[in-house]
């Protein structure tokens, strides 16, 4: 009897699982291998099992190899989020469904998305069918400055979406990092530097350890970041925030920062190059939310861009939960700037990879996810036409070298109320 309940449960399991992973030729499209270089007319992507074996013109396709023929369509590495919250609300207003941050916790840096992040939320399935394959995850803060450790996910249909759990951690440093800390920058960086000398006392003598600022535990977060083995993600906006935060590594120099938001980073553009410090920027911000923000231009990209400084697109208090899809309509839209007299977009080809390898680069994941190169996790992404224009659908999403589906609760909506038929409407959903 056991041995036939496993069974079932086995086969369960597999009717339950995506399509298996096995050798796939995607033929004849136009490939982008994602890395800033120009598409490749009537290329072939070769993947097998869950690796991209190879991308470009003249490839040997195997003879036992799945074909999926491309011609006409794009294809592309899946869209690669650069800042979200995706997973973490379902109902932003309900808070129940809201795991963003921790409001009533005495913890601070040591709190972990991993274990909140829900594989099984609408937006996750709506933005995998809109092409995001990968995604940063961060939490947001409450009562202290930090707000935790943040992951890289994948949006694969199944139940782990983790692909590198702790992957840095969240610090707010600009108005929002100021009230927080107090109501003031002063405060807030005094908090910053009182914060992480506690984390130095703490690894002097753990276990004597006692601080009125620091719980042990957020302490031992913390020295992941003193010491440069743990990214800090740090939000801020204003151009003299912006060299504030630059001047934090006089005093920490080990720290490994990536700006994040940066909607005033082209006023400081040469000082953020010079620092060799990347950023995760806003992509088209040009009214001001808020005092921190008031030189906001959609150029801001562009022109960091021009000045040096590694950019990606990210998404930060943007729909950040829901609408990772929208980094593609704002790549697209950095493209169509270029037309805009004296404003300052990207190319093609850079726009694309500010979604894709670029993202991946800044997270240290460039060998593993962004590309189509070689050797990386075959992330693929099938397009009816440019992936940057409007009316461009997406026709097959792959995580993983798995078959995803492209269902999600807005397509069963859309299709209940399509033509409702005189009488009883039908079920919402078939369980």
């Amino acid at each position: 009897m056991k041995r036939f309940t496993l069974l079932l449960a086995s086969a369960a399991a597999l009717i339950a699982a995506p399509l298996a992973a096995q050798t796939t030729a995607i033929t004849g499209g136009k490939v982008v291998i994602g890395d800033g270089s120009a598409p490749i007319e009537g290329g072939t992507v070769l993947i097998r099992n869950d690796r991209v074996v190879a991308a470009g013109a003249n490839v040997n396709i195997p003879a036992d190899a799945r074909r999926i023929d491309a011609t006409g369509k794009w294809v592309t590495p899946g869209i690669f989020a650069g800042f979200s919250r995706v997973g973490l609300v379902e109902v932003g207003a309900v808070t129940e469904t809201n795991d963003m941050n921790a409001s009533g916790s005495p913890f601070s840096a040591a709190l972990d998305v991993q274990y909140a992040i829900n594989p099984f939320a609408s937006a996750v399935a709506v933005n995998r069918a809109a092409g995001v394959t990968r995604a940063v995850v961060s939490p947001s803060t409450a009562s202290s400055i930090f707000g935790g450790y943040g992951a890289v996910v994948d949006l694969g249909q199944d139940e782990n979406p983790i692909t590198e759990a702790r992957a840095f951690q969240f610090v707010e440093l600009g108005e929002t990092g100021h009230s927080r800390a107090g109501g003031s920058r002063s405060a807030s960086h005094i908090h910053f530097r009182a914060l992480l000398e506690e984390a130095r006392t703490y690894a002097r003598n753990p276990a004597a350890f006692d601080s009125d600022l620091l719980k042990a535990s957020d302490a031992k977060a913390l020295l992941s970041v003193i010491n440069g083995s743990t990214k800090l993600l740090v939000h801020v906006e204003s151009a003299n925030d912006i060299l504030k935060v630059l001047d934090l590594r006089k005093d920490f120099p080990a720290l490994k920062m990536v700006l994040v938001g940066v909607n005033e980073g082209w006023r400081v553009a040469e000082h953020i190059a010079a620092a060799g410090v990347p950023v995760l920027a806003s992509a088209l911000s040009d009214l001001p939310y808020g005092f921190e923000d008031l030189s906001a231009t959609q150029s801001n990209i562009g022109r960091m861009k021009d000045a040096g400084v590694k950019v990606a697109i990210g998404m930060i208090n943007d729909n950040d939960a829901h609408q990772l899809r929208y980094s593609v309509q704002y790549a697209g839209n950095l493209v169509a700037l270029n037309k805009v007299p004296r404003a300052t977009g990207l190319t093609w080809d850079e726009a694309f990879a500010a979604i894709s390898s670029v993202p991946a680069e800044i997270m240290d994941m460039s060998g593993q996810l962004g590309s189509l190169k070689a050797g990386r996790q075959a992330d693929v992404v099938i397009w009816t036409g440019d992936p940057l224009e409007l009316s461009t659908q997406v026709e097959k999403v792959i995580i993983d070298g798995v078959d995803q589906s492209l269902s999600n609760r807005q397509m069963r909506l859309r299709d209940r109320y399509s033509d409702p038929a005189p009488g009883a409407l039908p079920k919402a959903y078939d369980h």
